[in-house]
């Protein structure tokens, strides 16, 4: 589906997300401004099941290749969609600034995203806005930093894990 408009053909867009394909899968990606529309879009087209939310850390690659009119961010947060109808799935992609880590939540499009957000915080930093309780949910909660970044230090530190009831 291209929205490209005039005599010369432009790129790929969908709901105005530049398309690339990626081991044959459609891959969308979406402004932080337009990842919210893009979302809402995909689903009204019959997108009815969000598999997958997660971050990823491109500290050591900066210079990752992306599709031209994308910049790379140090962090991108990776979603994917599922249509049990057309028996299709689409990845969208959204860069995110180590800057100002954060996005919209889909929290209100798909219920089911609540945990995965909650990782991505938790792990990663990034925040999801209008997120309904954005806690930590694997990490205790006096936990200092987070602990996927790929800056974060080892540091031979004994891990303490959350309480969890013992069944013996």
């Amino acid at each position: 589906m291209s929205e490209a408009s005039g005599s010369e053909p432009g790129p790929d867009l969908v709901h105005g997300a530049l398309v690339s394909w990626s081991r044959g899968q459609q891959v969308l990606h979406a402004t932080r401004e337009s990842y919210l529309d893009v979302i809402s879009g995909l689903r009204d087209d019959g997108y009815d099941m969000c598999v997958d939310l997660c971050a990823v850390d491109y500290l050591a690659h900066p210079a990752r290749s992306l599709p031209d009119g994308v910049t790379a961010e140090r962090f991108e947060v990776v979603v994917d969609l599922l249509s049990l109808q057309q028996r299709k799935r689409v990845r969208v992609r959204v860069q995110v600034s180590e800057s100002d880590p954060r996005v919209v939540s889909l929290f209100g499009l798909y219920p089911g995203t609540e945990a995965m957000e909650r990782e991505a915080f938790d792990l990663m930093g990034v925040r999801f806005d209008g997120h309904p309780d954005l806690s930590r949910i694997l990490m205790p909660e006096d936990w200092e930093g987070h602990p996927l970044r790929k800056d974060y230090s080892v540091g031979r530190v004994p891990v303490q894990f959350k309480a969890a009831r013992s069944t013996r």
